[in-house]
């Protein structure tokens, strides 16, 4: 997993689940401004969550338009060509 960087305010106003994140195995640093002072990390010894595979089944769709390949103008947005 990507370790994350928050704000206080961000950190203050997300708490909870920056602390299912870190007890899922996520390192979150929080910085004030722009200096790192802080950093939430999991409990060693504390078993993560388990994930429940299909827990979404017919609540999500995915469809067709999906899997077709994205238009120019939108794929180079993605690629960083459309700054």
């Amino acid at each position: 997993m990507m370790d994350m960087k928050v704000t206080v305010h961000a950190a203050k106003t997300t708490l909870s689940k920056l602390i299912a994140r870190a007890h899922a195995g996520e390192e979150i640093i929080i910085a004030r401004g722009k200096v790192a002072v802080a950093r939430l990390v999991p409990i060693a010894g504390v078993p993560a969550p388990q994930r429940k595979p299909g827990t979404l089944r017919g609540e999500v769709t995915i469809g067709k338009a999906f899997f077709e390949p994205l238009p120019a103008e939108e794929l180079a947005a993605w690629e960083g060509g459309g700054r």
